[in-house]
C-alpha cells in the first residue's frame, strides 16, 4: 500500500508530537511542517524528516493529509483551507470556536469525500479501549478531570479545554438525547472559567456528573460508569481500568467482585494518528468524526450556558 504523504500544521506543545509520531508510523510519510515560528519548524523538520514550509498552501500542494494543531481560534480557517484543497484533516479538539463553524467544516468534508477527524485523544486511551465493550447500560457516570494551572490552553475556558474530553466520551456511549443540563463554575486564575461542574440527564435515564478544574494541586483523569450489575472504572492517566460486578458471596449476601482487565501501555496519540492514517487509506469513517466533534462542542456550550445562568442568579442574589 502506498504511504500517505502527511504534514503537520502547528508544532507547539502537542503538534511536535504529531510530527514525531508520523515519522514512525509505517503507513505514513512526514512530508512537511508549517509553524508561525519558522526556526522551530525547521528544527523539527530536521529532527523528524520532511521540509519546513513557509505557508500552509505550499504544504497542501505536497500532501494527502494533515494534522492541525494550532490555537483553537485558527482551526476553522486553516481546516477549511485544507479541505478546500482536497486534503484530509485531523484537527485537535475543540474542533472549532463555534458550533456553526464546526457544522460548516463537517458539511464541507462530506461534500468533498474527505476524512475529518477530531483529536479527542481519550477515545484511544488503552484503559477505555479495554473496557468499552462492557459499557452497555450506563445509569450513572462520573468524570473527574483535574490539573494544576498552566498557561497552555487558557485561550479557552476549562469546559472547552478539559471537560470536553469527557463530554465526548459520554456521548460516545450513546446515552440518548440531552434532557437537562445543570452547571456551575467560576474563574480563579484566568479571565475565563477555571473550575466547573455539570450534571447532565439523558433520555435513556442515564445521568452524568462532570468535574473539571485547571486550578487543582493534583492531576486526575478518571471515569466511573455505574450499571445495574456493577461498575467500570478507568484511570486515563495510569492507562488502567477495572470492572467491578455484583455477585452473591458464600454467605448469600451481595458483594463486589473485581475482574482483572488487561491493558496495553500504548501511546494514545500514536493510536489516534494510526487510526487517522488507516481511515484515510481505506476511505472509512474515522473513530472520532467531525460530527462527533461538533456534538461535543454543542454540549460544551450547553454547559457554558448553564454556568452563565448560575452566575447571573448568584449575582442577582447579592
Amino acid at each position: 500500500m502506498k504511504k500517505l504523504r502527511i504534514g503537520v500544521i502547528g508544532v507547539g506543545h502537542l503538534g511536535q508530537h504529531h510530527a514525531r509520531l508520523y515519522a514512525q508510523i509505517p503507513g505514513g510519510s512526514l512530508i512537511g511542517i508549517v509553524d508561525v515560528d519558522s526556526k522551530r519548524a525547521e528544527a523539527l523538520a530536521e529532527r523528524y524528516g520532511g521540509e519546513a514550509f513557509p505557508r500552509v498552501r505550499d504544504l497542501l500542494e505536497r500532501v494527502d493529509a494533515v494534522s492541525v494543531a494550532v490555537p483553537t481560534s485558527s482551526h476553522h480557517g486553516i481546516v477549511k483551507e485544507c479541505l478546500e484543497a482536497g486534503v484530509h484533516v485531523l484537527v485537535e479538539k475543540p474542533i472549532t470556536v463555534t458550533v456553526s463553524e464546526a457544522e460548516e467544516l463537517v458539511a464541507l468534508a462530506r461534500r468533498r469525500g474527505l476524512v475529518l477527524q477530531v483529536g479527542h485523544i481519550e477515545r484511544f486511551n488503552p484503559g477505555i479501549r479495554a473496557v468499552r465493550a462492557h459499557v452497555t447500560r450506563p445509569g450513572f457516570i462520573e468524570c473527574h478531570r483535574l490539573s494544576p494551572f498552566g498557561e497552555r490552553g487558557t485561550d479557552v475556558d476549562v469546559v472547552l479545554d478539559l471537560m470536553i474530553h469527557d463530554l465526548d466520551m459520554v456521548l460516545s456511549f450513546k446515552p440518548g438525547t440531552v434532557e437537562e443540563v445543570r452547571a456551575a463554575g467560576v474563574p480563579v486564575l484566568s479571565p475565563t472559567i477555571d473550575i466547573a461542574n455539570a450534571r447532565i440527564a439523558f433520555s435513556s435515564g442515564c445521568v452524568a456528573n462532570f468535574t473539571a478544574s485547571r486550578v487543582s494541586t493534583t492531576r486526575m483523569r478518571k471515569l466511573r460508569v455505574f450499571q445495574p450489575d456493577g461498575y467500570i472504572t478507568v484511570d486515563y492517566q495510569a492507562r488502567q481500568a477495572a470492572i467491578l460486578r455484583r455477585r452473591i458471596g458464600p454467605n448469600q449476601r451481595p458483594e463486589i467482585h473485581m475482574e482483572p482487565v488487561k491493558t496495553h501501555d500504548d501511546e494514545p496519540l500514536k493510536l489516534e494518528l494510526e487510526a487517522f492514517v488507516e481511515a484515510v487509506a481505506r476511505g472509512t469513517a474515522p473513530v472520532v468524526s467531525g460530527e462527533d466533534g461538533a456534538a461535543a462542542l454543542a454540549l460544551a456550550y450547553q454547559v457554558l450556558d448553564a454556568i452563565n445562568a448560575f452566575v447571573q442568579r448568584h449575582q442577582q442574589e447579592r
